[in-house]
């Protein structure tokens, strides 16, 4: 693959940890644990490639509304994986952001965040978006309520705002579009992810478990993408 064929901004909804814990007989959390190390694979995979900004889709909105056990679970998962991993994100050059609504996540939790998201901020290699508590619904209001406040006191006009412009009020700010989306799992759902960002991304859907999706599971999916064609609503120009 050269280097013009590698997209710029990848994201992935890490789906089927529980089924894949399921056909190995094994309780869902095992499967979430396993999920974890293929963060990890493709974290530093996809930074080896060349892709510059990474976004995980790690817990959703609707995510709260697991079993209490399991949520517990996650959010002691996200603590200890930052703890013991975030330092050599950054020592690779990595830029940990966290995408999605603070309120509701444990004070425990966002401190975690905090520590990685202050260590991190200055590293230019590759952003790491972890969409944490993240709806797109609800990224979009937000993004509205910040554009109007900017609107209210001042600071832009009404007549400024364009798509472009609204796009620095998401979450993911200037990274805002997606080249490629990755859905693992055999699943055909954008599931309240990125709606805005997606607009002109190419999908590439896997029946792989996410614990089943390594590094060579990657290499096929922008294997996939280098053969697209991107016209973006135009067509290409004759040979």
């Amino acid at each position: 693959m050269t280097i013009n064929s590698i997209p710029h901004h990848v994201a992935i909804i890490m789906d089927g940890n529980g089924r894949w814990a399921k056909e190995h007989h094994l309780m869902r959390s095992q499967g979430h644990l396993e999920g974890v190390k293929r963060v990890e694979e493709i974290i530093s995979e996809a930074c080896r490639c060349g892709i510059k900004v990474l976004t995980l889709y790690a817990f959703s909105t609707e995510n709260w509304n697991r079993p209490e056990d399991e949520v517990s679970l996650l959010m002691r998962t996200l603590i200890s994986v930052l703890g013991q991993k975030a330092k050599d994100l950054h020592g690779n050059g990595i830029r940990i952001k966290f995408i999605g609504r603070r309120q509701g996540i444990p004070t425990s939790v966002l401190e975690a965040m905090d520590k990685a998201i202050f260590l991190t901020e200055s590293n230019e290699k590759m952003t790491l978006n972890i969409a944490f508590n993240y709806g797109a619904r609800a990224e979009i209001v937000d993004a509205a309520k910040r554009m109007y406040q900017e609107v209210v006191d001042g600071r832009i006009q009404i007549s400024d705002v364009d798509e472009k412009g609204f796009g620095k009020f998401l979450y993911t700010e200037r990274n805002s579009e997606v080249d490629l989306l990755i859905r693992t799992s055999g699943e055909y759902r954008i599931s309240n992810f990125l709606l805005w960002q997606i607009s002109y991304a190419e999908f590439y859907f896997t029946s792989k478990y996410w614990p089943d999706f390594t590094s060579e599971e990657l290499h096929k999916a922008l294997k996939d993408f280098s053969g697209r064609e991107r016209r973006y609503g135009g067509i290409l120009s004759a040979a």
